[in-house]
């Protein structure tokens, strides 16, 4: 495996900002000029918001070709293409009125977003650093955390200065300017040679057992990212609403929602700080136990300013730390050597569910109420912690 000297603080650093601005451009840019769309294209909202569930849901089928491209020949011209791509995107989308070129400007965003932003900049830190990468990806999500709250504000003054087709080609232009940090990235030492595949293992062989224990890891890992992904895509498009479904004042409502980013942050700046010494399984299970704590006390207490405020931060702790669970997991549970291929693998189901989320849960919400929503929210996070569970249990010391 290639040494840890491969990552130093300028390479974290960069990818930091690349994440801050990437994922601030492509994923948050629907945040700030969403509604001088609206107004301007007169489409309804269902129709602008979903051209971001397209760039999600285009993601699914290229993840695990990307990832295995990375494993081979590291993320540098991958992520570099990832500036280009966006920045094209972006431009595309600037000049959109017809209704075919905004959603092919949202789809090749899509292909932009997964070659640069976190599973890709994961996968570069796993083919340089092997077991090494794990504090890189924590620290890395604490700028790419800040993303909404630094680009929202930027949106806003753009599109009041420049309207919003100035604006998002003001965001394209700072997408493109990430292209030479990516280019700065390391190139990975050539790998040895792969080894000839054996012939196939004998059932009840000890290497059978292990490939079955190896697949029943990556279905616990890609449950976890699955079921986390869906209900936290819901809970990102509705929580206001739901804040005020159950009492809460629509001006309370948007600021106990704002706690959740504050959360996110701070849970990934404590992990960053105190957590060099928890393992990667640890802290999944951490992570998992957040989410139902929160949507439990907002059950319990009910369209309170004290409900609202347990659900924001303990979800949001919990979304910060999924995020570096997502990376470092699979490093002490697969082959570094083959991260992108095989992370990219098991997490294309959850892009497919984040991209359905938001309209999933407008549909739970009309037949069933918030309080049957976030019910079954609490079950379905709850089978998340059980996952994190087993995978703790049934894998930490082999992973040791």
């Amino acid at each position: 495996m290639l040494r840890p000297a491969m990552i130093d603080r300028a390479l974290i650093l960069r990818l930091g900002v690349t994440q801050l601005v990437c994922w601030g451009t492509t994923y948050y840019l629907i945040g700030a000029f969403g509604e001088a769309m609206i107004a301007d294209l007169g489409w309804s909202r269902a129709t602008v918001f979903g051209g971001l569930s397209l760039a999600v849901l285009i993601q699914g089928p290229l993840s695990a070709a990307i990832g295995r491209r990375i494993d081979r020949h590291g993320g540098r011209l991958v992520m570099a293409a990832g500036s280009v791509v966006s920045a094209l995107a972006l431009a595309l989308l600037s000049q959109a009125r017809e209704l075919w070129v905004y959603y092919l400007a949202w789809a090749a965003m899509g292909i932009g977003m997964r070659l640069c932003l976190y599973d890709a900049a994961f996968a570069t830190l796993a083919n340089l650093g092997g077991l090494a990468a794990k504090r890189p990806i924590s620290q890395i999500t604490l700028l790419g955390g800040l993303a909404s709250t630094a680009f929202w504000p930027i949106g806003h003054v753009l599109e009041q200065a420049l309207g919003w087709r100035g604006g998002v080609l003001a965001f394209a232009a700072f997408a493109l300017a990430t292209l030479p940090l990516h280019l700065a990235i390391p190139k990975p030492r050539p790998q040895p040679p792969a080894e000839a595949k054996p012939a196939a293992a004998p059932e009840n062989s000890p290497a059978s057992a292990a490939e079955a224990r190896e697949r029943l890891a990556g279905f616990l890992f890609a449950f976890m990212m699955a079921v986390h992904g869906f209900v936290g895509s819901g809970m990102s498009a509705h929580m206001i609403g739901i804040f005020t479904g159950l009492g809460l004042a629509a001006g309370m409502a948007v600021s106990l929602s704002s706690l959740r980013g504050v959360a996110q942050s701070a849970a990934r700046l404590l992990e960053v700080l105190f957590g060099a010494r928890l393992h990667p399984l640890g802290l999944g299970v951490l992570a998992a136990a957040m989410a139902p704590i929160g949507v439990g006390s907002l059950l319990v207490l009910g369209g309170t300013e004290a409900g609202g405020a347990a659900m924001a931060l303990f979800y949001g702790a919990g979304v910060g730390l999924m995020t570096i669970v997502r990376g470092a997991v699979p490093l002490v549970l697969f082959d570094p050597r083959h991260y992108g291929g095989r992370v990219g693998k098991l997490l294309s189901p959850a892009l497919f569910l984040v991209a359905a989320a938001p309209l999933g849960y407008a549909l739970l919400i009309e037949r069933w109420g918030e309080r049957g929503t976030l019910g079954l929210s609490l079950v379905l996070e709850s089978l998340v912690f059980a996952a994190a569970l087993a995978l703790y249990f049934g894998f930490r010391r082999r992973s040791q």
